[in-house]
């Protein structure tokens, strides 16, 4: 155990060096998540939520402990052996951290210098404790007890040595850390955002129905879900920052800084974004005010033709600072709709979670189809030629989102009193709107909800209606119409591979 723990905090000095996203626990939870089926991915993310990474990281290490404790009786056998065991565990972390798309060869250091400095510390040690296992002549002439003394002596000093010292590392490395993130924080906290040139409507009055339990119409940045396999947020510095375009079609690449799109005409919407996680019901779902700027502008500066118009190219790939790839349908982008590159959202500056310094927001896609954060890379090429990260695991190369509604209060399984119970909650049908909602109680008729006001097509709706409760176990249903006609089916679809579908039910007792 001391001598794993001296190898990760070792190996997180060394990865401050190289890059955060080098050290062995987050380089073999990134190979992890890569490698895990969908089915588990939705379980994670349906049971854990955005502690899904804190709970993989936190499985990592138990397991790293219980490899330790095995190793360690090993090696008290069989000392060479036990090492080449650290050995091998060392090269699967370098392994991994050198594998990620965005790694390089020096992500394979710290996991090369934790187990050799793993391997170095247990020898010793190990070394400390033989005398115990082999008695000495001193001890079998009846000196057992003072040489078991000394020998214990020596292996607490060696050992309270070695975590001292791999404490001093942990430390420094993440000082390290933390002062080649200060110039990311920085740029992030002296930002000015600019005046839009186009700026999104004031919200209708009455677009909040501000009923108790009812989600806000605008999201809170710091309630806004977070989906993504970043184990560790990246902190990208705004100043050195670049995005570049290229690949078919594209007859002048384009490389843009941040301050570059600062400079163009900046534009604010209200859109809502939709994870395509998200289960029937669920609250993978927010609504932010998001300002940035044209992407099918850019795209035009580029020579970029859309397929209807003769271009070349059918699908974006973004790629992002920690390697994941997007794919998009370039049609969809450059259709009129609001697809932006966004550096703000709610008033302020994106928070390092949600993208900063630039992500993609294209209305009426899934998240994983179009919400690039951490962008860095824009290639434009064909469906045919290139699969994006989640269309290698099983999911649909393009997933508008669908129609969907949720019970928002009251809340499954309580008790609402008799009488008049307002059941009130959000419909969504991004870039088609939301025309209808209806409510059935047990089965029966549908009821017609009150819509609150709409602010675009691009947003989600509240919607309320009074249930007239009486006594009893009930169970209430929801549907929406969106603004095409089509009314959300009841069938019951899981995630995989575009989207759940089916209508939201909560189960209440009324006394």
């Amino acid at each position: 155990m001391i001598a794993g723990f001296c190898a990760l905090a070792v190996a997180e000095l060394v990865a401050a060096v190289v890059r955060p996203e080098a050290g062995p626990v987050t380089a073999v939870g990134s190979a992890v998540i890569d490698r895990t089926p969908p089915a588990v991915r939705d379980f994670a993310v349906r049971n854990f939520g955005t502690a899904d990474k804190l709970v993989l990281q936190l499985g990592i290490l138990i397991l790293l402990a219980l490899f330790a404790m095995a190793v360690g009786v090993l090696a008290l056998r069989h000392r060479r052996l036990g090492s080449a065991a650290v050995l091998v565990f060392g090269l699967v972390g370098a392994v991994a951290a050198a594998e990620r798309p965005e790694g390089a060869p020096a992500d394979a250091l710290p996991s090369v210098v934790g187990a050799a400095v793993a391997v170095g510390v247990l020898y010793l040690l190990v070394g400390r404790l033989a005398p115990d296992l082999r008695p000495s002549p001193a001890a079998r002439e009846g000196d057992e007890e003072a040489n078991g003394i000394l020998d214990r002596r020596g292996f607490v000093v060696a050992a309270t040595a070695a975590t001292v010292a791999s404490a001093v590392a942990g430390l420094l490395g993440r000082r390290l850390t933390s002062s080649v993130q200060a110039g990311a924080s920085a740029s992030r906290h002296d930002l000015v955002l600019p005046v839009p040139r186009s700026a999104a409507p004031a919200v209708p009055a009455g677009a909040d129905l501000r009923i108790r339990g009812l989600s806000s119409f605008i999201t809170p940045n710091k309630d806004f879900y977070r989906v993504d396999t970043a184990l560790v947020v990246p902190r990208v510095d705004a100043d050195t920052w670049q995005l570049k375009i290229h690949g078919r079609g594209v007859a002048r690449p384009v490389t843009v800084g941040f301050h570059d799109l600062l400079r163009r005409e900046a534009i604010e919407r209200d859109i809502t974004l939709t994870c395509v996680s998200n289960e029937v019901g669920g609250p993978y779902v927010g609504n932010a005010r998001w300002l940035g700027v044209r992407l099918d502008d850019l795209l035009r500066d580029a020579g970029v033709r859309p397929p209807s118009k003769g271009g070349p190219a059918d699908q974006i790939v973004a790629r992002s600072i920690d390697g994941m790839t997007i794919g998009t349908p370039v049609e969809t982008v450059m259709d009129g709709r609001d697809a932006m590159l966004a550096f703000g959202m709610n008033g302020e500056p994106l928070p390092f979670e949600h993208g900063f310094p630039v992500r993609m927001v294209v209305p009426g896609l899934y998240g994983y189809v179009s919400a690039c954060k951490w962008i860095k890379d824009i290639e434009l090429t064909t469906f045919d030629a290139y699969d994006a990260y989640w269309v290698q695991r099983s999911w649909a190369q393009e997933a508008p989102v669908k129609t969907e509604s949720r019970i928002d209060t009251p809340r499954p399984f309580t008790s609402p009193k008799a009488g008049i119970v307002p059941v009130a909650g959000v419909a969504w049908a991004q870039h088609r709107g939301i025309s209808r909602v209806e409510v059935r109680v047990d089965g029966g008729e549908w009821q017609t909800a009150r819509l609150a006001a709409a602010d675009t097509q691009d947003t989600w709706r509240q919607w309320v209606w009074e249930w007239p409760a009486a006594s009893g176990h009930h169970t209430l249903e929801v549907r929406a119409t969106d603004g095409t006609g089509a009314t959300q089916t009841g069938d019951r679809v899981g995630t995989v591979p575009n989207g759940a579908t089916g209508w939201h039910s909560v189960v209440v007792d009324v006394p």
